[in-house]
């Protein structure tokens, strides 16, 4: 479950920062196609928050063993590590999501503000990157 949670979770905040960040490169793009490459960054931050899901996906793959020393105590572990990671990627997605909607429609009336844009969503990445090393503590401790 743990496995489930960190991909369906860091996916779906992916897909939701993705799509929410379209939403505002579509309106942009015909008014200001110069600009589009530009603008794609927070499509390609929100695309690594599904690589995260699926990094900490192998690597809770590799701890579970099927014997009689792996116990509660390690799965529910690695439920905690799947499901840290997971929300976390969720609501870096959403950050991102409404982040890059918003900040391509004012980048495409002030280029001036493209290095703010970026900062803030360097910080909304974040939030899915402490998930991303919580989860992986949580998997690699009581071994």
């Amino acid at each position: 479950m743990g496995v489930a949670g960190a991909v369906v979770l860091a996916n779906a905040g992916s897909a939701y920062g993705t799509a929410k960040s379209g939403i505002g490169i579509g309106p942009m793009a015909v008014t200001r196609p110069n600009l589009v490459y530009k603008a794609l960054i927070p499509v390609v931050m929100a695309g690594i928050l599904g690589i995260y899901g699926l990094i900490v996906a192998v690597i809770m793959v590799t701890k579970i063993k099927l014997s009689y020393q792996f116990g509660n105590y390690q799965g529910f572990k690695l439920l905690a590590a799947g499901l840290c990671c997971g929300f976390s990627c969720l609501a870096s997605g959403y950050a991102i999501g409404l982040v890059g909607e918003q900040g391509v429609r004012t980048y495409a009336i002030n280029e001036d503000f493209y290095v703010g844009l970026i900062l803030i969503l360097i910080f909304g990445e974040a939030i899915g990157l402490f998930g991303l090393i919580v989860a992986i503590i949580m998997a690699q401790i009581g071994e």
